[in-house]
């Protein structure tokens, strides 16, 4: 890690005085340091380091400066490693940062206290990986059991709706499940009301149904 240069960006001057310390011991140079957007922006520039360290708020409306600095940074330097540090997980923002591909990463303030693990994260970006905080992915793991669809559905309907993505009619599931016709078309109707799939002019609800199967996680 001799050759690489980075800058840090947050208006905590003890913790950014804490990284770069950290980062000088592991034989890493620290060639700026900023507490604004403006400030990292013009380091950036002036510099073109490895790879910036920036807190996703910064002054003066402690918004998302750091954000709006680092898309600054990867559309005039994207061979520039971003690693943003945040107090919480803000889901909406990480992903957009994450999509920006390779050379980037994401992490929780509190991670910086395991040394190695920081250390590991600078390494990796610096090399043209990315990184992401356990707990955005805990968070992007719930978040997608909550919008899963499916979930509003009884374990009968779920067997109908499986049944539906099979291609069969009414009658082959009424077969297939040992229940009347009458009681698949009810637990068809409960299922399209269930997802919300009102009648359209222009998609087949049952159809959508099974799409919505199918997509699920």
């Amino acid at each position: 890690m001799t050759q690489l240069r980075v800058v840090l960006a947050d208006d905590d001057v003890l913790l950014r005085q804490g990284l770069a310390g950290l980062l000088e011991r592991a034989e890493v140079s620290v060639v700026g340091q900023a507490g604004d957007g403006p400030g990292l922006l013009k380091l950036a520039r002036d510099t073109v380091p490895d790879l910036v360290v920036v807190d996703i708020r910064m002054p003066p409306t402690h918004t998302m400066e750091g954000l709006e600095a680092a898309r600054v940074i990867r559309r005039e330097l994207p061979d520039v490693g971003i690693l943003v540090l945040s107090a919480h997980v803000e889901v909406e923002q990480a992903m957009e940062l994450l999509a920006g591909g390779r050379r980037i990463g994401y992490l929780l303030k509190s991670r910086v206290a395991d040394v190695e693990e920081f250390l590991e994260a600078v390494r990796r970006i610096a090399k043209g990986g990315s990184v992401v905080d356990p707990a955005l992915v805990q968070e992007l793991v719930s978040a997608q059991r909550r919008r899963n669809p499916l979930d509003a559905l009884s374990a009968r309907e779920r067997e109908v709706l499986a049944l539906m993505a099979e291609g069969r009619s009414n009658i082959g599931i009424a077969r297939r499940l040992w229940v009347t016709e009458g009681t698949v078309e009810k637990h068809v109707r409960s299922i399209l009301g269930k997802l919300g799939l009102s009648e359209t002019d222009d998609d087949h609800r049952r159809v959508r149904a099974v799409l919505t199967f199918l997509q699920a996680p």
